[in-house]
């Protein structure tokens, strides 16, 4: 859950901090300092000053946990602070453990996000000063990281200083995703238009692969992010120099006023993948080197084919070929440059989603009955450090407060289960790390099997995207807990719902379980249009129960709306049930007692 804020050191002078220290240490890979005569498992002592113990230790650590007050802190780090780009973050802890505050690098430093998930493993209140999330905006110096965007040159602190006062900012966006426009806060103070000229808007934002932006003589502040689109198709002669490629790539963007941060990657034919100077020159710029086989190339229709190319190689095209094959659309055709080392065939296609440039991942939780305080740690950490949240609305409604700004939040109706699956697998392929949430536990009547059956269709590798499935209170035991133990032995869980399951497996299974004498969770009892199911489970039932047999629902439990009520299998029909209710029937040995309901293990018999 840490690993982005890794390594990660902790600092703790007094001995009093050290219960705090040991909590985050059980589920946080930290290398802990401490003071002399504080005794800290897994710790080291710091000798002489605290202050030229962290000049030596500084900029080995992406951050830093000061259990201190802030003052004091604030004193040991200021000689040490050179750029915001560059330092850690630093977290502050109370010596109390009640409040986490984000002292330093809160944006570029990742110390905000840090803040929040050791709030949540602690059970603490995060503290975050930045404009940024007192308005629920997206940071706008961090705004293209989980996209793979390249920051470009910009008057950053003055564009987020006209954020933070509520100013117009205009945003001329040529490419890259917009899914970052569509989940802004109402009243955002962005203006979005293609053809910005504006005099209101105290500062401009661009995102795109083209250069010079920053021409106008216009005083207003402006940034700029390089969204990677740019797909360079390359073909060369064996050993050609690495400066002659170069030299091409360099020349070609610069005709077409293009970034090179906006490339995405070099794209060639397989028989190059051993070509020392397009490796060399790949590794230079930081992007992968990828290739194609001579039966993918030539079945792209290409604008300049070459015969000659075609019977040395097996396609009649490389360059333009791998670029449209890897990117789309030809942004520039095939330029050819040479000099004494060899001859290189260059071409350029911009695709219309950006290149991320790291392995997605899915996470698969459960949100368990809806009350924030049963939510467990593990789904608040997953849902805290996720790019994209997706589900069915009601659910993303309750965990509504765990969201944070920036984050995609995409609602699907209840009905869709197919297309959330497919969405959440397809942002995860790109490279996006996407929750899919589910009420109770997402692996039981929840999108976890149906997320990994459409893995399985597709052939998933196992690897790309990366899974995790992270377990939530099913409701099931929401409603035994309300109820009080009638899950206490042998028991199994049962859905009515005929939407996926014929009628009369159903019944099959009812008649088993019900002969069984098994403890019967009914999950999706009755809906407005769906009641012929509830009757005919209570019909096998009372064939094999007494009318006097224990019988709870709970309807939303932990919620506002919650309602519980005790009766018997005699009463069972008359009771409110709906498709939010999770109804428990007792078994032969289920007692009442006052509102509770008792299904005895067998440990006083045995006493006995």
């Amino acid at each position: 859950m840490f690993s982005a804020h890794l390594p990660l050191a902790a600092i703790v002078p007094l001995p009093n901090s050290v219960r705090i220290i040991s909590v985050l240490s059980a589920t946080l890979d930290l290398k802990v300092y401490v003071g002399e005569g504080v005794n800290c498992s897994n710790s080291q002592i710091y000798q002489g000053s605290l202050g030229d113990h962290l000049k030596n230790i500084w900029t080995q650590y992406r951050g830093f946990v000061f259990v201190l007050s802030c003052g004091a802190v604030v004193r040991l780090i200021a000689p040490l602070l050179e750029h915001k780009s560059i330092d850690p973050a630093v977290v502050v802890i109370d010596p109390t453990g009640q409040y986490v505050i984000s002292l330093l690098g809160g944006h570029q430093g990742g110390g905000d996000q840090l803040a929040r998930m050791i709030a949540i493993s602690l059970g603490a209140q995060a503290i975050l000063t930045g404009a940024s999330n007192s308005m629920a905006l997206p940071a706008i110096d961090t705004l293209g990281k989980a996209w793979g965007w390249v920051k470009g040159e910009g008057h950053w602190n003055q564009v987020s200083s006209a954020i933070a006062r509520g100013e117009e900012i205009e945003v001329l966006q040529e490419a890259g995703s917009t899914l970052w426009q569509k989940n802004l806060p109402s009243g955002h103070p962005f203006i979005f238009n293609q053809n910005i000229q504006s005099s209101i808007a105290k500062a401009k934002i661009y995102i795109s692969p083209v250069l010079g932006k920053f021409s106008d003589e216009s005083s207003i502040a402006k940034v700029q992010w390089y969204p990677r689109v740019l797909w360079i198709g390359i073909g060369c002669s064996r050993n050609t120099s690495r400066e002659l490629i170069q030299k091409s790539i360099e020349q070609t963007l610069d005709r077409q006023h293009l970034s090179s941060a906006a490339i995405a990657a070099l794209v060639s034919i397989d028989l190059k993948a051993d070509e020392v100077a397009l490796v060399e020159v790949a590794k230079s710029l930081n992007i992968p080197f990828l290739t194609y086989s001579a039966e993918a190339l030539n079945q792209v229709e290409v604008p300049n084919p070459s015969a000659i190319v075609e019977s040395e190689v097996g396609t009649a095209s490389v360059a333009e070929a791998a670029a449209i094959l890897a990117g789309g659309d030809l942004l520039v055709t095939k330029t050819i440059f040479q000099d004494e080392s060899g001859w290189v065939t260059l071409a350029i296609s911009q695709s219309q989603r950006e290149y991320i440039g790291r392995i997605g991942s899915l996470s698969l939780i459960g949100t368990g009955p809806g009350s924030l305080e049963h939510i467990t740690t593990a789904v608040k950490l997953a849902l805290t450090k996720v790019d994209v949240i997706i589900g069915y609305q009601l659910y993303l409604d309750l965990i509504e407060p765990l969201q944070r700004p920036g984050q995609i939040i995409e609602a699907y109706q209840i009905t869709q289960e197919q297309q959330r699956a497919d969405r959440a697998i397809e942002l995860a392929r790109w490279g996006l790390n996407v929750a899919v949430i589910s009420s109770g536990d997402a692996g039981i009547y929840g999108m976890a099997g149906l997320v990994l059956e459409t893995l399985q269709q597709q052939q998933w590798d196992g690897h790309n995207p990366q899974l995790e499935v992270i377990p939530g209170i099913t409701a099931l035991q929401s409603a035994s807990a309300r109820l009080g133990a009638p899950l206490m032995h042998d028991f199994c869980a049962i859905s009515l719902s005929d939407l996926l399951t014929p009628s009369n497996v159903i019944e099959m299974r009812l008649e088993a379980a019900a002969k069984s004498d098994f403890v019967i969770a009914l999950y999706n009892p009755r809906s407005q249009t769906r009641q012929h199911q509830l009757i005919r489970a209570w019909e096998i039932l009372s064939h094999y129960r007494s009318p006097d047999t224990p019988v709870g629902m709970v309807k939303s439990a932990y919620r506002e709306q919650e309602e519980i009520i005790v009766s018997t299998l005699a009463q069972l029909l008359e009771l409110p049930i709906d498709m939010l209710t999770t109804v428990i029937i007792g078994n032969q040995s289920t007692a009442r007692y006052l509102d509770y309901l008792i299904t005895p293990r067998g440990y006083l018999q045995r006493q006995g």
